[in-house]
C-alpha cells in the first residue's frame, strides 16, 4: 500500500459526519413525505418541510445547551420539531400516532449518496471508519443496517452527553478509539464541523455535497484554508489517501 500524503502519516482513523456527508437526508424526507401524502391525499410541499424539519434541529440543541430542556437524544428533538410541523401545515389530526412516530424514524432510514458505500469500503482497507453524529445510537445502527454502511465503530454525541460542534464530542471519539487526535481525520461535508475538530487537533477532510440542501441552493464550498483535504466526494478522497 502507497505511503500517505505528507503530514497525514500518523493518521489511523477516519470520524464521519453523517447526515449530508455519508447520506442524502433532504431526498430521503421528500420522498418518504411524498409516499405519506400519497396515502392519505395530503397537500403538503414536502421540499419545504424537509427543509424545515432540518431546520429545527439546531435550535433544538440550542435549547439544551441553555438548559431549557435536559439531555435530550436526537430522536425525541426530531419529533419536538415534526409536531410543530404538522400543526403548521394542519395535517396533524390527519395522521395516527403509528403513522407520526414511523415518519419522524425516517432519519434511521436515509439513502447513501452514490459514491458512499463504495468509497467507504476503499477508505476502510487503510483506516478505521466511525460515525461521529448527532444522531443517537440507536438511530445510527439502524441507519447502517438499512443502507450497508460499512462502520467498523458506531459513535454518537449522545456517548459524550454533548453535541457537536461541542468539543466534548470530538474528546470523546479520541478516547474511545484509544487515539490521539492528530491520528483522526474527520470526514465531513460542514465546515463548522471541521472548524471544531481542527481546534481539538484532529486532522481534516472537507467533502463537498452540493446537492445536500437541493438542486437550488448556494452553497458556499470554499474551503477553509486549515482543512487537511479537499474531496469532491467519497472516491476522489481514498484516492488523495492512496486507498
Amino acid at each position: 500500500m502507497s505511503p500517505l500524503p505528507s503530514g497525514l502519516a500518523d493518521v489511523r482513523a477516519l470520524t464521519f459526519d453523517v447526515f449530508g456527508t455519508v447520506v442524502d437526508w433532504r431526498s430521503s424526507v421528500i420522498h418518504e413525505g411524498e409516499a405519506l401524502g400519497r396515502r392519505y391525499q395530503l397537500a403538503v410541499d414536502w421540499a419545504a418541510f424537509a427543509d424545515a424539519w432540518r431546520g429545527g434541529y439546531a435550535p433544538a440543541m440550542d435549547r439544551v445547551r441553555r438548559g431549557e430542556l435536559p439531555w435530550t437524544r436526537l430522536d425525541q428533538l426530531h419529533r419536538m420539531t415534526l409536531d410543530r410541523l404538522l400543526d403548521d401545515v394542519g395535517i396533524a389530526e390527519r395522521l395516527d400516532e403509528a403513522d407520526k412516530e414511523h415518519f419522524n424514524r425516517v432519519w434511521h432510514r436515509l439513502t447513501p449518496w452514490p459514491d458512499s458505500v463504495a468509497g467507504m469500503q476503499r477508505l476502510r482497507q487503510r483506516f478505521i471508519l466511525a460515525s461521529l453524529s448527532n444522531g443517537n445510537m440507536s438511530l445510527l445502527v439502524n441507519m447502517a443496517k438499512h443502507a450497508d454502511l460499512p462502520w467498523d465503530c458506531v459513535l454518537s454525541a449522545e456517548l459524550a452527553g454533548h453535541y457537536k460542534r461541542d468539543p466534548e464530542v470530538y474528546r470523546m471519539a479520541a478516547g474511545l478509539l484509544d487515539l490521539e487526535p492528530g491520528q483522526i481525520m474527520m470526514v465531513a461535508a460542514h465546515q463548522d464541523d471541521l472548524q471544531a475538530a481542527h481546534r481539538e487537533g484532529f486532522r481534516t477532510a472537507f467533502v463537498m455535497r452540493p446537492l445536500e440542501h437541493g438542486p437550488d441552493a448556494e452553497p458556499d464550498l470554499s474551503a477553509d484554508p486549515c482543512f487537511d483535504l479537499v474531496a469532491s466526494d467519497f472516491h476522489h478522497l481514498a484516492d488523495q489517501l492512496e486507498c
